[in-house]
């Protein structure tokens, strides 16, 4: 992914720069920081001599694919470390959410953890010394030069996290994600459409398939993320990527006020009032919503990469994904994803280097291969593995290497503050309920970033 002009383009994450350099695998001391055991010693990279011990590591792996990857990837750790036992926590997305925080502050805290790399999760974490710096290990295992610079960058802060996409490197990803829009061949042959190919095209299709008496989009929003990655996708429709990037990183320089953020609001809330997605979406869970697509519900989903393998085990070859249609703005696919949620190691982990050489494993090129076999997108080397796939998993993963390549990835939007997750939750449910306006909606958006960035 080093040569993509997305991952370029992250370069531009921080405002001010950091120099990544090489860092003590501790905090450094504070006055107000916990007491936590931190500090690792010499670091090594073979643990097969260390004493007996139990890693206790908490994922958000659950569906499918994800659960079988994990499951293979530790029991072939533990084969080749018969010394460590794995001690798996596998948690909802939003579960981890709620419940890391706790964790993370009790005494039982785990070892290894799959953070969140937004301000309001690891932001905190790093704030906190929650969770401790990688750097010496990422010299150690060669993470520099396995990952690129800018996927490792959504996963840096400045020690006092104030600075998001530079500094001292706190996790490390396995996954790659993209949202797209799945969809049933034989459902768009029933309503005699073709896929759409522009984003207007999209727009006109979701009028026709209401008028013949079905439901144009599947979405389960009562956790209130599953609209991100909706509205994602309408935003970028509308609005240049170098904008988009800019407000979900938490830079300074640009404004949720524009034209073209409120045009985006604007058509979002016309589907929604047209009757677009199905009755009571607000109100239900987002697992029932793909659930019910697979059943036979809706004729479009727009949802992540990480729903291709349970997808494809429902529906077979009766499901498939595509980018969101280019709009006239960036003229180009432009959509959410980047690297999934990175590996990070608590500073109460009882040996870090064992946690390093957890986190090594489970990234490692060899682990992309069962990454891909397991229906997940690699987020080193897709492209390799996309003629070896079929199906709906093989389309992810064509659409991942080529909106990374051609396209435009662009950020969560929930990265952007400390609080934007809830703000935007809220306010995405709020502005498709008809409660407020679009106006009103990017005017709360633009509370939360310019106070942030100010």
């Amino acid at each position: 992914m080093k040569s993509s002009k997305y991952f370029a383009g992250v370069a531009v994450l921080a405002s001010a720069a950091l120099a990544l350099g090489a860092c003590a695998p501790g905090p450094s001391e504070s006055d107000s920081a916990p007491d936590r055991n931190t500090e690792a010693g010499e670091v090594i990279t073979d643990i097969s001599g260390v004493e007996e011990q139990t890693l206790v590591v908490w994922d958000q792996e659950v569906r499918g694919g994800q659960n079988e990857q994990m499951e293979r990837l530790n029991k072939a750790f533990m084969e080749k470390y018969p010394n460590i036992t794995i001690e798996r926590n596998s948690q909802s997305f939003e579960d981890l959410q709620t419940t890391l925080r706790l964790a993370l502050s009790g005494d039982d805290a785990p070892d290894v953890v799959e953070a969140n790399n937004a301000r309001s999760m690891m932001g905190q974490f790093v704030s906190a010394r929650m969770i401790i710096p990688l750097d010496e290990w990422a010299d150690a295992y060669g993470w520099n030069d396995r990952f690129s610079e800018n996927i490792l960058s959504y996963s840096s802060y400045s020690e006092d996290a104030k600075v998001f996409g530079e500094g001292n490197l706190y996790g490390v990803p396995q996954v790659g994600e993209v949202v797209g829009i799945y969809y049933s061949p034989s459902r768009l042959e029933e309503l005699g459409l073709e896929l759409p190919q522009t984003w207007e095209d999209l727009d006109a299709q979701l009028k026709t398939i209401k008028d013949a008496g079905q439901t144009p989009l599947m979405l389960g929003n009562v956790e209130k993320w599953p609209a991100f990655h909706v509205f994602g996708a309408v935003q970028g429709a509308h609005v240049a990527a170098e904008d988009v990037r800019n407000l979900a990183f938490g830079n300074a320089g640009s404004s949720w006020q524009t034209e073209q953020n409120i045009a985006a609001a604007k058509q979002l809330q016309d589907w929604a009032t047209a009757g677009y997605f199905n009755d009571g979406f607000n109100g239900v869970d987002y697992d029932t919503a793909w659930q019910d697509f697979a059943q036979g519900e809706g004729v479009y989903l727009i949802a992540g990469s990480w729903q291709a393998a349970d997808l494809g085990d429902a529906m077979g070859d009766d499901v498939r994904f595509i980018a969101p249609p280019a709009g006239e703005v960036n003229g180009v696919p432009a959509t959410t994803g980047g690297p999934g949620l990175p590996f990070s190691i608590t500073s109460s982990a009882k040996d870090p280097n064992v946690a390093a050489a957890y986190i090594d494993f489970v990234t490692s090129d060899e682990a992309m291969k069962i990454l891909a076999e397991t229906g997940n997108v690699p987020v080193n080397g897709a492209a390799q593995y996309k003629d070896e796939a079929q199906g709906v998993v093989a389309d992810v993963l064509t659409v991942f290497t080529e909106v990374a390549e051609d396209g435009e990835i662009l950020p969560f939007l929930d990265y952007a503050t400390p609080t934007f997750d809830k703000t935007l939750g809220d306010s995405l449910q709020e502005l498709m309920a008809g409660n407020i306006t679009p106006e009103q909606f990017v005017e709360g958006l633009e509370a939360d970033y310019a106070d942030f960035v100010n």
